[in-house]
């Protein structure tokens, strides 16, 4: 931008100051910095004060140039006050401006009619003293190859944190930390521009680099706050879209560029540097919002469609998604979706669960404001949005959050409590109260920014031991002597307590492997172990999920010998509120695709899961099941590819077969959101009675779901591949008859087609330790849902 010329306007002496000359004009703008400090020649005669009125003591004016402590630590990013040094601050003598502008020419500072050129110092900085009574607002004009830039001076504004932000990160208390830190775009001081904000305590000193500066951050060194380790710089004309990274310089000197850890979007890996950004999504959502919260999750249905979304249709961005994904789970009758890890991840094959951007939706499918539209459309549609949060580790990736600082810093300090053995990443220090409110927050964002529904907390049996496949001497007992990560309990009961308490309707989930006790218990009412509970809403069931699974691998002729594995569930059935899962973990890397799993030929493969999943539906506790699976796919899933749609394409010669396993999942969904005997007692002995759990020779499970007013759902599986006619059950006396709602083995699903078309009633003649009983005909490999006529 070339600058404009300064409007005439007379100096004491009547001249103009634009009949200055060449001369005069240097020695007025570029003070010398090499007279004496008393010299009165080093203020410009056209611009000395007025005499006063009376004699004073005279001022001594000061030289405006940077010492070479503070030059020094400037040109090595190493400055922790650059404020305190750079822009105008009054002095004996006036006012003096300084500059710091690296590859300049020239700098000008321009305050209404003033125009005063700096002096270079050399290295990039410039100054000049100006007698002014007061620091004036003003502009530089900065001169790069003979063009001239007009910009605002990022060294004159005041911190754009306040006391009450840096106290509460100091706290490990800044429950919406996202606001406080990261780059937003914001007015400071009547001046449009980005904050930027970073933790890094351990710092010798912090620059911004960015798009903004051409990737060169010497001019931009941030200031620190305090003793919080927050560093801070407001950069005005920085606006939505800019590309941006933290320059750090360690403690042993040298630098590292870093990504924002709280960057809310980021570029598409395997691009790395962070965003400026602010949203514009408008919501319309309120409806969902206001409901949400009306029921309990746990009394509430509640049936999941677990999704990869760069794979569930691969290539389509969020926007696109938000066409077909809502349309899809609704007609196949699911409650929510739950969506694998979609917070940034550098490499795609670790599936989202090795996070590098934890605040930023990954970029590879949109915007955030993209991803906010898709999450939009799906509660419009009435379905709920629940994601995979990954709080357990990060990777080691050397832009991101390892050692970001220079030494540990969200990893905890000690090596064998930083590594985590499995996964080649590193564990967060769950002790380290910022890190801590790091992810609490974090937490917190996905629900109130995004209108998340609920989270999906990965690995926590990973977080809470200390010896989590680790051998002796891999690790060190607590205080105490145990196993148990103390530190990481906290941070559970924390997170927990803090979502609930602000985001009210939103679930947490837990995928816990292990029997610890309390995952689903109130973090206030202490336990046998002498914890408090966790905290969480809901468990994933791990135990029921391989234990039904190895029964339904073997040969119906060997089951009678696995019996126990379909019933041990009911053992411990309310010890927490749980979800049964059949999630991606169970259909990847050669453990293969559910229906694959099942023995016998290909028709009884089909007629095998169709029964598990009648099972699945009727037994307490949620359920859950990973795209694919609803219509029997045969192969493993891969994240290149994702679910073989086109098996269900009417030219494919079997598509009847997948297609009837799909249209049994809607079915069973339907059924089962119109049947509160299924899920309004989940959590209630009192909602579950055993029929029979001992037909161990027949390979048959019969029970009984009851609802809030005692209405029955009678649920019976038959899992030998024969027909059982007048197969004698008991059933309480009080029913007058029973009509079949559901059986897997209907002709329209694929089965055989054997059912019970009429209803059925009780003879007086007692089973199963009943007085009454009917009599049903149970087909092969299958499951029958049974209702009062």
């Amino acid at each position: 931008m070339t600058p404009k010329k300064p409007a005439t306007s007379k100096n004491k002496s009547g001249k103009s100051k634009t009949e200055k000359s060449k001369a005069d004009r240097r020695t007025v703008d570029r003070p010398a910095v090499d007279r004496p400090t008393g010299d009165r020649a080093a203020i410009p005669a056209a611009r000395r004060p007025e005499p006063p009125d009376r004699p004073g003591p005279a001022e001594v004016a000061v030289s405006p140039a940077i010492d070479a402590g503070d030059r020094e630590r400037l040109l090595h990013g190493t400055h922790h006050a650059p404020h305190s040094v750079l822009g105008a601050h009054p002095v004996p003598g006036g006012v003096a401006f300084r500059a710091f502008r690296p590859h300049a020419q020239a700098v000008t500072v321009v305050s209404g009619d003033l125009r005063a050129e700096l002096h270079d110092d050399g290295d990039g900085f410039f100054s000049g003293l100006l007698p002014l009574t007061d620091v004036p607002a003003y502009r530089l004009l900065v001169t790069y190859d003979g063009t001239v830039h007009e910009t605002e001076d990022a060294y004159r504004f005041l911190p754009t944190l306040g006391e009450l932000d840096l106290h509460l990160i100091g706290e490990g208390r800044h429950e919406q930390l996202w606001r406080a830190l990261g780059a937003h775009i914001t007015t400071h001081q009547g001046v449009t521009g980005t904050r930027f904000a970073v933790w890094a305590p351990n710092a010798r000193g912090v620059r911004v680099a960015g798009t903004f500066n051409f990737w060169d951050a010497a001019a931009f060194p941030m200031r620190s706050l305090g003793s919080s380790g927050i560093w801070e710089l407001f950069v005005p004309g920085v606006g939505e879209g800019e590309l941006y990274k933290f320059e750090i310089t360690r403690p042993d000197g040298s630098r590292t560029l870093r990504a924002d850890p709280m960057a809310r979007r980021t570029e598409v890996p395997p691009a790395t540097s962070s965003i400026v950004h602010a949203s514009h999504h408008e919501w319309g959502d309120a409806d969902w919002l206001a409901r949400r919260a009306g029921t309990p999750v746990h009394e509430a249905p509640f049936s999941v469609y677990e999704v990869h979304l760069p794979s569930w249709r691969p290539g389509l961005t969020y926007r696109q998604l938000a066409e077909q994904l809502p349309a899809y789970v609704t007609e196949m009758g699911f409650t929510h979706v739950e969506l694998m890890p979609v917070a940034e991840h550098p490499f795609g094959g670790s599936w989202g669960y090795q996070v590098t951007g934890f605040y930023a939706p990954t970029a590879r499918l949109g915007t955030p404001d993209d991803f906010k539209y898709l999450v939009d459309r799906l509660h419009q549609a009435g379905i709920g949005v629940l994601m995979d949060w990954v709080p357990a580790h990060f990777p080691r990736d050397a832009w991101a959050l390892a050692e970001f600082d220079g030494r540990p810093l969200y990893e905890h300090h000690d090596p064998l409590r930083a590594a985590h053995p499995d996964w080649g990443t590193l564990e967060f220090d769950f002790g380290r109260r910022e890190v801590r409110n790091f992810l609490v927050a974090n937490a917190v964002y996905w629900c109130e920014e995004f209108h998340i529904d609920g989270l999906r907390v990965d690995a926590v049996a990973s977080m809470l031991y200390l010896d989590y496949s680790r051998e002796a001497g891999q690790w060190t007992p607590n205080e105490h002597g145990g196993r148990e990560n103390l530190d990481a309990v906290a941070f559970l009961q924390e997170m927990n307590a803090t979502v609930y308490r602000r985001c009210p309707g939103v679930v947490t989930i837990a995928e816990e492997s292990t029997a610890w006790d309390g995952v689903t218990r109130p973090t206030h009412q202490q336990g046998p172990s002498g914890f408090g509970g966790l905290g969480f809403g809901l468990k994933w069931n791990m135990g029921w999920m391989h234990d039904s699974l190895e029964y339904m691998s073997h040969e119906p002729v060997h089951r009678s010998y696995h019996h126990h594995e379909m019933t041990f569930s009911m053992v411990y059935a309310y010890s927490e509120n749980y979800v049964l899962p059949i999630s991606h973990d169970e259909v990847v890397h050669g453990k293969r695709s559910l229906v694959s799993k099942m023995p016998g030929d290909w028709w009884q493969q089909r007629a095998n899961l169709r029964a598990y999943l009648g099972f699945m539906w009727a037994h307490p506790g949620k359920q859950l099941l990973f795209m694919g699976q609803e219509f029997a796919q045969g192969a493993e899933w891969s994240e290149a590819h994702g679910p073989d749609w086109w098996l269900l394409d009417p030219a494919y010669g079997a598509e009847g077969d997948h297609r009837g396993v799909r249209d049994l999942v809607r079915d069973l969904n339907a059924s089962y959101r119109t049947t509160p005997a299924l899920w309004q007692r989940d959590t209630d002995p009192a909602g579950f009675q055993w029929v029979t759990g001992d037909a161990v020779e027949d390979n048959v499970f019969a029970f009984l779901r009851l609802d809030a007013e005692g209405n029955p759902l009678l649920a019976v599986s038959h899992l030998a591949p024969v027909v059982r006619h007048d197969y004698r059950i008991g059933v309480p006396e009080d029913v007058p008859a029973w009509v079949e709602v559901l059986n897997s083995d209907a002709g329209r699903y694929g089965g055989s087609d054997v059912v019970n078309p009429d209803a059925v009633k009780p003879e007086p003649q007692g089973a199963h330790g009943r007085p009454a009983s009917i009599r049903l005909t149970l087909p092969p490999l299958a499951t029958v849902w049974l209702r009062p006529a």
